[in-house]
């Protein structure tokens, strides 16, 4: 074989494998964990309304919208246990002009009030200082400040769980993340028809597959401060408003809203994503 057409056949060859390994790249799929958190991520809520559809609840609302259920429920009055129904307008924000309106209104009713009490302080300065004495040590004041150290202490400390458990047993493929775009969980794989646990004690506020990347999900609230989110099931064995106990069986793992079968799991504070790992117990 002469000079010339072996240069020839070594040409072709590296021109033949530069382009099968562009082509290869190029198609490579996105790893399974992508496709599924790309799909949870889209689901979000960033508006500052939103209109409630068919099988949500105030808890799904919240949930996708990374946001406490409480919060949410004070700025709509919506009182517990949170009914809600389809069609219905949901503020997820507090309104600019509503806090303007309110403030306005408060400079009103204060200038008035100043007013009067302006015009009212040499017939009555007597009277008022000694009415402002006696209710500084009387029950009005006493029950104020009892209320205010009440709600104070309820917004600065947590209600602790006593004790978690894992949901099943299995391999962690993908760990809790505070990127953006990461994972706001753990999965875990195993068998279909696995059985999944509650993680602790508390009432289910959620069981249905409205939200897209979840796939048939079951949220449970264990109290004001902690949610706990089961996600990807076969098949879904409680109902919403039903009290769950540490280690019942809720559901049986699947692959719905996800390429294999897997648990998505997840606990919330306060409406944000907390890594499951620091709650619980070391395998």
């Amino acid at each position: 074989m002469s000079f010339f057409r072996l240069a020839k056949y070594l040409f072709t060859y590296v021109i033949f494998a530069i382009t099968l390994f562009s082509c290869s790249s190029r198609n490579t799929p996105a790893p399974v964990s992508n496709i599924v958190l790309g799909e949870r991520n889209q689901d979000s809520i960033r508006t500052s309304q939103y209109l409630v559809k068919k099988g949500e609840t105030l808890y799904s609302i919240a949930w996708r919208a990374n946001s406490d259920v409480r919060k949410i429920a004070r700025i709509n009055k919506i009182s517990s246990p949170y009914r809600i129904y389809p069609g219905q307008k949901i503020f997820l924000v507090e309104s600019k002009v509503k806090k303007t309106a309110e403030v306005s209104k408060h400079k009103v009713s204060h200038k008035n009030s100043t007013k009067s009490s302006t015009a009212n302080k040499k017939n009555g300065s007597k009277n008022t200082l000694a009415s402002t004495k006696k209710q500084a040590y009387g029950e009005n004041v006493s029950t104020l400040k009892s209320y205010q150290n009440s709600t104070l202490a309820s917004e600065k400390f947590s209600q602790k769980i006593s004790r978690w458990q894992w949901p099943v047993k299995g391999k962690v493929v993908e760990y809790f993340s505070n990127s953006a775009q990461g994972n706001k969980g753990i999965d875990i794989t195993g068998r279909r028809g696995t059985k999944i646990k509650a993680s602790t004690t508390g009432k289910v506020v959620y069981a249905g597959n409205a939200l897209r990347g979840y796939g048939k999900l079951i949220i449970i609230k264990h109290n004001d401060d902690y949610l706990s989110a089961y996600a990807h099931n076969d098949r879904i064995l409680v109902k919403e408003q039903q009290i769950i106990n540490i280690g019942d069986v809720i559901a049986t793992m699947g692959d719905t809203d996800a390429n294999k079968v897997m648990l998505h799991f997840e606990i919330r504070f306060r409406g944000k994503s907390v890594n499951p790992l620091k709650y619980l117990p070391k395998k």
